[in-house]
C-alpha cells in the first residue's frame, strides 16, 4: 500500500514539472493538418442486424372542435342575406 502512495505521489509531482512556474505558455491560434498524403485503406461492412422501431404518432387532446358538417350554418346565412 505505501509503495502505491508513494508511486503515485512521485508521477503526478513529475507531470506538474513540466512548465516552470514563471514561464507562460504561448499555443498557436491555428492547427493546420494536411490529410491529403494520408491514405486510408478498409473494408466496407454492413451491421450484421438492425432494430427498426415505429414511433407512436402524438395524441394531442385539441382545444377547437374541428366540425365536418356545416349546413345548418350555410343555410341560416343564406336566409340573412336574403
Amino acid at each position: 500500500m505505501f509503495m502505491f502512495l508513494l508511486a503515485l505521489v512521485f508521477n503526478t509531482s513529475l507531470a506538474a514539472d513540466d512548465a516552470p512556474a514563471g514561464q507562460k505558455v504561448f499555443y498557436n491560434p491555428k492547427t493546420e493538418i494536411d490529410f491529403e498524403e494520408l491514405e486510408i485503406e478498409g473494408i466496407l461492412q454492413k451491421p450484421q442486424s438492425s432494430i427498426v422501431i415505429e414511433r407512436k404518432k402524438a395524441n394531442f387532446n385539441p382545444l377547437i372542435k374541428l366540425r365536418s358538417n356545416w349546413n345548418d350554418e350555410i343555410s341560416e346565412s343564406i336566409e340573412e342575406i336574403k
